[in-house]
């Protein structure tokens, strides 16, 4: 079913109106990438924390769905359509990244097949339309990386980070749980499966919280949770670590969680998905 662009338009907007905004200026938010019928709602508690009088310049960093890739990836396009309007890829920042030899370029076709990053356009495009000719995006295909790798590439964006004009919105859906996700962990001490869910995702975001990469990776190593967008998580982690390393303050809150449905036997599935915000003090 495709929107229209006043379908669309209509749609974020009613989800915006219902949350509040409490940690904004965000530097960074995590939101997921789902189709909008499950999780608008959950992605509007990230949105709305995003100030469109100081932000200038968009990273979106999105995990891989369809190809192998052990780097990330530039687009090789100059505008992405949404049906609100039309976004324009920053070509000078472009440059810089590719200049490091650290990218590689998305062929159109992965560009099109991956809903990582367009997922988040509409959004991007809704929050920023009070100042829709004054910025620009940068979106990244970000690889499975080697926790060393997600090192890098964290050093590399810190610099960005620091910058309170530039905004990451980082692209994940946390468990995704089920026969058909070959992933079926369950701690029956915290009663139903969609509570052993909950309990482990909350886990992880709670790591996140600490804005500490090591312990995100270990978390995943020792649970496996299905958590699509690790890789842009531990390379923000990584950034956010860089400037700490620098005497920056920040902290990171989630605002908002959801399951796609409620698991309760083994032939369920589902998809949950949270929202938060980096805050730099």
């Amino acid at each position: 079913y495709l929107f229209t662009g006043p379908q669309l338009n209509a749609q974020l907007e009613g989800w915006l109106s219902q949350v509040q905004s409490t940690k904004r200026p965000a530097r960074a938010i995590i939101a997921p990438h789902a189709g909008y019928t499950y999780c608008g709602s959950c992605a509007a508690h990230a949105y709305k924390q995003v100030d469109p009088n100081i932000t200038r310049k968009i990273f979106i960093l999105g995990p891989s769905h369809h190809v192998p890739l052990s780097r990330c990836a530039l687009s090789s396009v100059d505008i992405y359509r949404t049906p609100l309007y039309d976004l324009r890829i920053d070509q000078k920042i472009y440059g810089e990244l590719w200049k490091t030899g650290m990218f590689e370029r998305m062929s159109l076709q992965t560009d099109e097949d991956e809903h990582s990053i367009e997922m988040h356009l509409p959004y991007t495009a809704k929050a920023m339309e009070s100042h829709k000719d004054e910025f620009t995006i940068i979106p990244v295909l970000v690889g499975a990386l080697s926790e060393s790798k997600e090192q890098e590439f964290g050093k590399l964006f810190s610099k960005y980070l620091a910058d309170p004009s530039n905004l990451f919105v980082v692209s994940s859906d946390f468990c995704h749980w089920g026969q058909r996700f070959r992933y079926s962990y369950y701690d029956e001490s915290q009663g139903e499966i969609y509570r052993s869910i909950e309990h482990l995702d909350k886990m992880g975001m709670s790591i996140i919280e600490q804005l500490d990469p090591v312990s995100f990776s270990n978390y995943l190593k020792k649970y496996h949770n299905t958590i699509c967008g690790r890789h842009p998580i531990g390379v923000l982690l990584n950034a956010i670590n860089e400037l700490q390393k620098n005497g920056m303050n920040m902290s990171f809150s989630f605002l908002n969680y959801a399951q796609s449905s409620q698991c309760r036997n083994w032939q369920d599935s589902s998809v949950s998905y949270a929202a938060g915000a980096l805050m730099v003090h």
